[in-house]
């Protein structure tokens, strides 16, 4: 009955999603002939509303069939089973193809039915137009859960035990990871919807980017976190020991971070100077179109990797022609109405606004990169030769555009709006060059480090600095909360980038086979292995290894493990990690290597936990900004609402 009820939900949705449609395009459209109201469009903020609860009664009813193991839901039984632990058989409800887009949708509904609830800053055709924009979206995927991947299908008759969850995705990483991704993407749908609104009525100016603004930030805030918790996730659960590997499927969730950055950065000089509508406009169209291509590259079945779970190209074909109607839809519509735009605001080379912009045209050209080197190797195939692009093309061709932009982020918070001089800013940029010559001094003279990790330790250290330049002259109670904000990420960044080029440029890796008894070094570190032991879980059994760890202050027992898994039979390999303030020792146990020796993995990664906790900077960063915003439009619509106020006052004397 939980199914039944669940899958009733998804159809009163999807009706209610068509109303929604309906009612904001009869809204847009009457408002626009003549002023008159059509009674339908009324409709369209309560049907958002219903709709988003809906979908979140589907989504209930779907985490319920899981927590039971109601094993007659063919969903249930092909991702699940009996004995797995009662947070695994909640997360597998996510952990598959149907599932996951049942959680996509869910968020998606519950983002359209609080901007019904609460948006009220824009005119009402406009919101119409908003609404029914986002139904627009909603809809597509609705019709594909419904006739493509009904997650509440019954099985006749019901499996004894379960397939079970890729024991990959049994890890409590994968609670959190795709989440807080769709709450990006959804995100940017939301931001996605403001755009074609603007176009549609012609509002493209600040006020669109400081209703905008919040969505953006918050979406940005999610894909961060989503980012780094699925990097983490991988660095420590596959055991290879890597944080980034460039697998399209990483760059399926890079590339809607780097558009939605510049997006970040492009509405921000719209809603403070007027400047960059056009370009504004734009972003905002690339940004949910690479969101899209997410969504296909992973759901599609056209990759291999834990992440792809459709297999059916019935139902590639199905997200294909949605992609092809939203991105060509929305590129289409941009074409139509962006020369009907005004242009906004001019500005000088030398100022904040230059700066914006060229940080954003080298963003643009990192995600050319990206989605270049992702899409390639799957156009080759296609054509009968298969072509591998791994960090040999990434890290260097990326690099020709980051770091002009990193050297430039340098300055660009120090520069004023419109129009500046790099005279005006001579001491500060003084010492920041100095700091930066001075790193890359050091660097030369006591590494044998790589020329882009030495670049990237240098450029992080002036960074740092430079991230907090913005308070020099302020009293730090008169400092905006959304400029804290915005410095706190850029210091985040600096951290992260510290971190990713420690790592790459001293971390030491050693292959042995040993016996018990026997020692190794590793960096600053002796390691001994104790003994190999079998152990068993909840639902695997393991051969772990006892580790002793001494050295640099240490005294410690790490018990790496290679897992095996009945349901579905799986082997995986378990790291054991030793967190030190200076970076990580990571371990993996290995096969038999005959003799009584065993293969073991060892690394010691000097500061690569600065990649995580740079990450959660600048998504701490983010919400100061989200925050600072809001109370800031708030505060100032006291002030009018005040004013009106008192001229009404003055009206009736």
């Amino acid at each position: 009955m939980i199914a039944e009820i669940g899958l009733a939900a998804l159809w009163l949705a999807a009706g209610l999603c068509a109303l929604q449609f309906i009612a904001g395009v009869l809204g847009v459209r009457e408002a626009g002939a003549d002023g008159a109201v059509h009674p339908v469009s009324a409709l369209a903020r309560p049907a958002a509303v219903v709709q988003g609860l809906l979908l979140l009664v589907a989504f209930a009813c779907l985490l319920r069939v899981f927590a039971v193991t109601d094993l007659s839901v063919s969903l249930v039984a092909d991702n699940s089973h009996v004995d797995k632990p009662f947070i695994y058989r909640l997360a597998a409800a996510w952990g598959n193809h149907e599932g996951s887009m049942l959680l996509w949708v869910t968020i998606l509904g519950l983002a359209g039915g609080l901007v019904a609830l609460f948006e009220r800053r824009m005119d009402d055709r406009f919101m119409k137009a908003v609404l029914a924009a986002q139904a627009f979206i909603a809809l597509g995927f609705l019709a594909f859960l419904l006739f493509s991947s009904n997650p509440f299908a019954r099985l006749n008759p019901p499996a004894d035990f379960g397939a079970g969850l890729n024991p990959l995705l049994q890890d409590i990483g994968l609670a959190f990871h795709p989440p807080t991704l769709y709450l990006g993407y959804v995100g940017l749908s939301v931001a996605f919807s403001f755009v074609v609104a603007g176009l549609v009525t012609r509002q493209a100016g600040p006020e669109l980017a400081r209703v905008m603004r919040p969505w953006v930030l918050a979406a940005w805030v999610a894909l961060t976190l989503g980012i780094a918790a699925g990097s983490y996730w991988a660095y420590y659960e596959l055991g290879w020991g890597g944080w980034w590997f460039w697998d399209p499927v990483e760059n399926a969730s890079l590339m809607p971070w780097l558009a939605a950055t510049a997006l970040l950065h492009s509405v921000s000089v719209l809603a403070a100077r007027d400047a960059l509508r056009t370009w504004t406009i734009m972003l905002g169209v690339v940004a949910f179109s690479m969101s899209m291509v997410g969504t296909f590259l992973v759901r599609s079945g056209i990759l291999t990797s834990v992440h792809a779970f459709a297999v059916d190209p019935e139902r590639g074909a199905f997200i294909l022609g949605l992609l092809a109607i939203y991105v060509g839809g929305g590129f289409g519509l941009f074409a139509l109405r962006a020369g009907a735009l005004a242009e906004g605001k001019r500005f000088a080379l030398v100022s904040r606004e230059g700066a914006l912009v060229f940080n954003n045209v080298m963003l643009s050209g990192i995600l050319a990169v990206v989605l270049l080197g992702t899409l390639y190797p799957l156009a080759a195939e296609a054509l009968g030769t298969r072509v591998s692009i791994g960090p040999p093309y990434y890290n260097p061709v990326s690099a020709i555009f980051a770091v002009p932009m990193l050297l430039v982020l340098l300055v660009g918070p120090l520069l004023r709006w419109k129009r500046d001089s790099l005279s005006r800013i001579a001491v500060p940029l003084a010492i920041v060059g100095a700091l930066l010559a001075a790193s890359v001094t050091v660097l030369l003279l006591f590494t044998d480090a790589g020329v882009l990790p030495i670049l990237g330790l240098a450029i992080a250290v002036a960074l740092a600095l430079a991230s907090w330049l913005p308070l020099r002259g302020r009293k730090l109670k008169r400092v905006p909360l959304a400029l804290w904000g915005s410095m706190l990420a850029h210091f985040g960044v600096a951290v992260s980038l510290a971190g990713m080029a420690s790592e790459t440029a001293f971390s030491i890796e050693r292959l042995v086979a040993v016996e018990a008894g026997e020692s190794v070094a590793v960096g600053p570190y002796q390691v001994t292995l104790q003994e190999v032991d079998p152990v068993a879980g909840p639902n695997w059994t393991a051969l772990e290894g006892r580790l002793a760890i001494t050295g640099g202050g240490v005294d410690t027992v790490l018990r790496p493990q290679a897992r095996y898994f009945t349901d579905p039979p799986q082997s995986t390999s378990e790291s054991a990690l030793l967190t030190r303030w200076d970076g990580q020792f990571y371990a993996i146990l290995g096969d038999a290597a005959g003799e009584g020796r065993w293969q073991l993995r060892l690394w010691w990664k000097p500061f690569v936990t600065l990649i995580w906790y740079g990450a959660l900077l600048i998504a701490l960063g983010g919400l100061l900004s989200i925050f600072g915003h809001l109370r800031a439009s708030a505060r100032s619509r006291r002030i009018r609402e005040e004013v009106a106020r008192r001229r009404a006052e003055k009206a009736l004397l």
